[in-house]
């Protein structure tokens, strides 16, 4: 369930390839994309349309990536707007560089979706969300059985990242209630213990799925790695490297 303001980002990089792919990527994660191929069109953008973050290579063809920070910090207007440097070059002294020119992150292809996030989210949020969190629906069993009755109910997951998940359901438990569940991801049983940490009712005439928001308190360190293996594998499932570029889904606006 998505409660945040969604955030745009301006994804600058030569490669058509790369632009469809974190576009897609990005789309995935609940942000609106913008996408040019030279960072002189990214500025031009940026006179319409003021993103919430940049992501940009280094390698362009005329203004340089170190040019083209300075240009966007020396703009009244596009002075706080973060940038996140995205490159295959992982020298120390262009890392340095790249920092010293303003941006707030630097990270290497390929990316890790975890890592892209993460940077995101430190550079948009007041309160940023640590873990990606993906829609979904698996079965989840809560509560365990008992002799005398049936304490299991069989619910499904509607969101899930590595330390919680949404469960759907008609009759949430009370918050702060600690319980073991199951969930079923693929092949795998994963068990933990989990704490209530909201909970919405059901309403006539709402549109808030009934259900509670479960924090992982018990977890082992393989079904936590199997989660985050899990998530990053569905957010970049079936996005095809090379596409066509009106195949795209997203609006990537190129300088003609």
């Amino acid at each position: 369930m998505n409660d945040r303001e969604t955030k745009t980002v301006l994804i600058v990089d030569g490669s058509a390839t790369m632009l469809y792919y974190l576009g897609i990527l990005l789309k995935r994660l609940e942000y609106s994309v913008l996408a040019t191929d030279t960072p002189e069109h990214a500025l031009t953008i940026m006179d319409r349309t003021l993103p919430s973050v940049i992501v940009t290579a280094i390698a362009f063809p005329a203004m340089n990536v170190f040019d083209f920070i300075k240009t966007v910090k020396s703009r009244e207007r596009n002075r706080t707007i973060p940038v996140i440097v995205l490159t295959a070059e992982e020298h120390e002294s262009t890392r340095s560089a790249c920092l010293d020119a303003g941006c707030v992150a630097y990270l290497l292809k390929p990316v890790d979706p975890s890592a892209l996030h993460r940077a995101i989210q430190a550079a948009v949020e007041t309160i940023p969300r640590e873990n990606i969190r993906i829609n979904t629906s698996l079965k989840t069993v809560i509560g365990e059985k008992q002799e005398r009755e049936a304490a299991e109910r069989i619910e499904y997951a509607t969101t899930i990242s590595e330390k919680g998940m949404y469960v759907r359901m008609l009759s949430p438990l009370a918050k702060n209630e600690l319980l073991p569940v199951r969930v079923y991801v693929e092949d795998r049983e994963i068990k933990a213990k989990a704490m209530v940490l909201y909970t919405n009712a059901f309403e006539r005439g709402t549109f808030t799925e009934p259900g509670m928001g479960l924090k992982f308190i018990e977890i082992s360190e393989d079904d936590q790695r199997f989660l985050r293996d899990f998530i990053n594998a569905q957010l970049v499932s079936d996005i095809v490297v090379d596409p066509p570029e009106e195949s795209a889904g997203f609006d990537l606006d190129l300088a003609k």
